[in-house]
């Protein structure tokens, strides 16, 4: 009876459950899920356009970087977008465009939307690339005589586009620049856009109305000619004093395509889906409550620690390796207990790093308050004078000094919120291959005055230098605070000698940097990556550093797993890194 039981119970139950859940997900794609698709897609559309919005007005975007915006927003939201007035036109540079520079010097912007959206693929197939000989036929844009709007654009023997009117010009001249879609979105929407614009706009006046009050309106849009569901999109902004809509068409006649075809596909499957749910039910109730009513008698037996007369369910499936695990379970509770004293052992010793981190944290803390004692001092007692009425002719000196320590302690702040940003494990890499020695030339002309109050001279001598695979801004910061290091120690009417060339011992590239000056004793050459670690005097917050620049190279270069250190030559320092 027991058996029959339990096998009835899980049978009713699991067929109860699975044709429940089957009838919910048929009611819900029939009955709820276009609303709930087209409500997310209107949201998540939506979201996008007032973020596009938001960065237009408030970061005053260049043209160019606008463009790389909406060409990121047509990515995401795979919507076409642009910036109008309240009549329709636009009024920003063709995200799609090709800059033309003449024989004469002149630059000329070709528009491309209209024809990409009508020859997506001819323009694709073009392939206009810096450097191109173009020759363009059009109509020059009566607002700004520097932009034309192409008919037909030819490039060697091949061209694309309609034949043009005879009053339209012709320019010939070599591409500057090209700024198209990536492959598959080459035409995606630009037509519709076009259409929804002439079907939306001039605006009426209730819209206009809301828009002016800081509304966004999300308006349905069937297509007259073709029946198709679209989202249209305006988000106000105003932008140098003026009312602009920024416009946006996505589609949701695919979700509507889609629905339709699996209402028809349900009804066909659901006979079939209801049998099959049926057998499943009774197999699985037979299939689970045999073994599970002597697993239950097996758990009676060893609630008492008594394993003597179980014996295991001999199947190959996971109820026979649970009545096998059931007997290892009092084995293993031994070897589980000594895992437990392993863990607390590992506990202690987390607990002693843990006391080891707090400790450098407080050094840490120590060492930042020192640093900022005697710059704060400093701007303190100048500001006491000031505000004593020190003699007109001290008064610029002391807001200098004021002026120069302020700044010492902002680079001191940003240099600790650096390491503790590469300490925490906060940063993420996105590594780049670049040649080392083009960063070391940007950064050397930099340095290049800091270089001639010392009559310092830099050489950098690269020698069979391989690309390597690094973060770029963080690897300059490394490579800035190597070489500002060895010049601040550098003696006066000196070289500093740089290689960058092949590492022979692991077929890397390396990199070594040398400068003639005093040397660092070889019991503290581990020691000078720490914070705020000084070896001398000499080596002081006098020389300009904040104490944590090779602090914040080591993290740098851990973080990329890169080999590197320091020793003393005959006349002085080398650093060395070695580049996987």
């Amino acid at each position: 009876m027991r058996k029959r039981g339990i096998t009835v119970k899980l049978f009713a139950i699991t067929a109860i459950f699975f044709l429940a859940f089957y009838a919910m997900i048929m009611i819900f794609q029939l009955l709820f899920f276009d609303r709930f698709y087209q409500h997310h897609k209107t949201k998540e559309a939506a979201e996008h356009l007032h973020q596009l919005a938001e960065g237009y007005v408030k970061e005053s975007w260049s043209e160019a970087e606008f463009i790389k915006q909406t060409f990121s927003y047509m990515k995401v939201t795979k919507s076409p977008v642009t910036v109008v007035d309240a009549e329709g036109f636009q009024l920003v540079q063709d995200p799609y465009n090709i800059m033309l520079e003449t024989g004469d010097g002149a630059v000329i912007e070709v528009s491309l939307s209209l024809l990409v959206a009508n020859y997506g693929k001819q323009v694709q197939a073009l392939d206009f690339r810096n450097g191109d000989t173009l020759i363009v036929e059009g109509e020059v844009d009566e607002g700004d005589s520097s932009v034309i709007y192409p008919s037909v654009i030819h490039k060697d023997k091949f061209s694309v586009g309609e034949d043009p009117d005879d009053d339209e010009i012709k320019i010939e001249g070599k591409v500057k620049s090209v700024s198209l879609p990536k492959d598959g979105i080459i035409n995606r929407g630009l037509g519709i856009l076009y259409d929804a614009l002439l079907e939306w706009f001039p605006l009426k006046e209730e819209q206009i109305k809301q828009l002016s009050d800081g509304e966004s309106l999300q308006l349905n849009w069937v297509e007259s000619w073709s029946g198709k569901h679209n989202l249209v999109l305006i988000e106000p902004i105003k932008k140098d004093g003026e009312m602009q809509y920024m416009f946006s068409v996505t589609s949701i006649q695919e979700i509507k395509d889609t629905n339709e075809a699996l209402r028809i596909f349900y009804v066909y499957i659901g006979v079939a889906g209801f049998i099959l749910i049926i057998l499943l039910s009774l197999f699985f109730s037979r299939i689970v409550s045999r073994p599970l009513i002597k697993l239950n008698d097996m758990a009676k037996k060893m609630v008492n620690l008594d394993f003597s007369l179980a014996k295991p369910i001999q199947q190959k499936d996971e109820l026979g390796s649970l009545s096998n695990n059931m007997l290892v379970m009092a084995k293993n509770l031994d070897i589980a207990l000594n895992d437990l004293k392993q863990a607390n052992k590992k506990l202690k010793q987390d607990m002693k790093k843990r006391e080891k981190m707090e400790k450098e944290q407080r050094e840490f803390f120590e060492h930042a308050s020192h640093e900022l004692k005697t710059p704060l001092s400093i701007v303190k007692s100048f500001a006491e004078g000031l505000q004593d009425g020190v003699s007109p002719d001290k008064r610029d000196h002391y807001v200098e000094v004021i002026i120069e320590e302020s700044e010492k302690m902002e680079v001191l702040i940003k240099d600790m919120l650096d390491l503790a940003k590469l300490e925490n494990g906060a940063i993420k890499l996105r590594k780049t291959s670049f040649l080392l020695s083009e960063m070391i030339e940007v950064l050397a002309y930099k340095l290049f005055c800091i270089a001639k109050e010392k009559n310092v001279v830099i050489e950098i001598m690269p020698k069979n230098e391989q690309h390597i695979l690094a973060d770029y801004e963080w690897m300059e910061r490394v490579m800035q605070n190597l070489l500002m290091n060895a010049v601040r120690h550098s003696e006066p009417d000196s070289v500093i000698v740089i290689r960058i060339g092949l590492d022979q011992t692991n077929g890397g590239s390396i990199f070594e940097i040398e400068n003639k000056g005093k040397q660092i004793p070889e019991e503290h050459l581990e020691n000078i990556w720490k914070r705020f670690y000084r070896t001398e005097s000499s080596r002081s917050r006098m020389t300009g550093g904040t104490g944590l620049g090779l602090a914040i190279v080591q993290q740098i270069l851990d973080l990329h797993a890169f080999h590197y250190g320091a020793e003393n030559m005959p006349d002085g320092m080398r650093f060395y890194v070695r580049f996987k």
